[in-house]
């Protein structure tokens, strides 16, 4: 684990942010980042990134957030041999490696600061982070949101937890001092490895495992889950209310930023995406896997479509891993 930046003395006066992508998802964390800065006027940000390898051009563009903004940014580059022992979760599944390494998170920033808000790139800022920013830290181990009431009654009795709490993992206000003094990544890597397998969402389900009981749930306004299958699956392509949420969090296999799904949603995205370093890079204007192109079949065809859905139900079916075939 190598931070680029040597600096690291603490910066008590800024509010710290974690990512942990690879280099397909700097543009979408350019959005997340420029959602929080257009509705957080003058409040100081360090963002950090966490990725196994960047590319030059990402490294420039990420830079640019600097330039006449109160923020600091950082990448930290991780050696991804130490997450070896989880290879066979990543080939069973559609995971990316990034996911394991929001574990490193306390360990790399434990010299830049006591306090840090984990954030998936997937996610959008419509509201100010005030009273977050100044949650009580002292005893907490970290601050979490439940997840849907559903998944939370599934996963609670099939991981046996105490309570029947479950959050999600999108969203993570991490106390580093605590986290660290309690052994938590230690806990997080012996769920994986003695029940790994089983669980359906592999880092999620540890982490539950490891802080159930221990965790401190925010709202739900901090972490609303927008799932936009299910508004398609129903031909409805404007945006539900969102209520009084703070961050709207994408969670599921379709993301704002394709342009061929057609949801209101993307205009968000959008919004935030132009004002951001990576605004010259389109949005996704075809499905770009095979499990986009089965969705987009199956949309196609609910919308009565059905030449343009046998269209792309063929190019899944060229396109879908010969384990299939």
């Amino acid at each position: 684990m190598t931070p680029d930046n040597t600096q690291t003395a603490q910066n008590t006066e800024s509010f710290h942010i974690a990512f942990c992508v690879d280099n397909h998802y700097f543009r979408s964390m350019g959005a997340t980042i420029m959602s929080i800065l257009d509705n957080n006027p003058g409040v100081h940000f360090t963002f950090h990134v966490l990725s196994f390898s960047v590319s030059e051009q990402h490294r420039a563009r990420l830079q640019q957030l600097e330039a006449g903004r109160p923020v600091k940014t950082h990448i930290h580059l991780v050696d991804p041999k130490q997450f070896s022992q989880f290879a066979h979760f990543i080939a069973s599944t559609y995971y990316s490696p990034a996911i394991f390494t929001r574990l490193a998170i306390p360990d790399i920033l434990k010299d830049y600061t006591d306090k840090v808000l984990y954030l998936d790139a997937d996610i959008l800022c419509v509201g100010q982070l005030d009273e977050l920013m100044h949650l009580p830290m002292e005893g907490k181990i970290a601050y979490v949101v439940a997840d849907a009431d559903a998944t939370t009654v599934r996963r609670a009795a099939a991981l046996k937890l105490s309570q029947v709490k479950y959050f999600n993992s999108g969203v993570l206000y991490m106390n580093i001092t605590e986290w660290l003094a309690q052994h938590m990544t230690d806990a997080t890597i012996n769920a994986l490895l003695n029940a790994g397998p089983d669980f359906r969402f592999p880092d999620q389900d540890a982490l539950n495992v490891a802080l159930d009981g221990r965790a401190t749930y925010m709202p739900k306004r901090y972490n609303h889950l927008y799932g936009l299958i299910g508004d398609l699956e129903n031909n409805r392509y404007a945006m539900n209310d969102v209520g009084d949420a703070v961050f709207i969090h994408f969670a599921g296999a379709v993301k704002p930023w394709a342009e061929w799904c057609l949801h209101d949603s993307r205009h968000l995205f959008a919004r935030y995406h132009r004002l951001s370093p990576w605004a010259d890079m389109p949005m996704d204007i075809a499905p770009l896997n095979y499990k986009e192109m089965r969705m987009h079949s199956r949309f196609l065809f609910r919308r009565g479509e059905y030449r343009a859905s046998l269209k792309w139900f063929l190019n899944y079916l060229s396109a879908r891993p010969s384990r299939f075939k």
